[in-house]
């Protein structure tokens, strides 16, 4: 079943970033303001993009059948990212609804490890 295969997962992750990291990079002040978030006036918010957009590719093109370590670390970066979006959010340097990005990094940690777990349980 794909929705336990961390494969999958990470490769829908991928595309998630890939296509986020777009959209910053070409239309920053399209999405920003529907954010909460100020229409950017620098270049800055256009690098994340493209930062993004390359994060996104690892997580497509780094998933092979038994990286456990890849996805392992995919999954602690994610909480990571969630941890540090709800701190900014939490001291009120972040509008609440840059929580939703949080979550969904969240979410995909929770279901690349459910997969991983998974994986190593029919493995044996």
């Amino acid at each position: 079943m794909k929705i336990a295969d961390p494969v999958f997962a990470s490769r829908v992750f991928g595309v998630y970033l890939a296509a986020n990291g777009v959209g910053f990079f070409l239309a920053p002040g399209l999405i920003l303001p529907r954010l909460g978030l100020p229409a950017p006036g620098d270049e800055w918010i256009r690098i994340v993009g493209i930062l993004t957009t390359i994060l996104g590719m690892y997580f497509v093109y780094c998933a092979q059948p038994g990286e456990r370590r890849f996805f392992q670390a995919t999954v602690i970066a994610r909480l990571m990212f969630f941890s540090g979006v709800l701190s900014l959010v939490l001291f009120g340097l972040a509008p609440p609804l840059l929580v939703l990005f949080g979550l969904i990094d969240l979410a995909g940690a929770g279901w690349t490890q459910y997969a991983l777990q998974k994986t190593r349980a029919q493995s044996r």
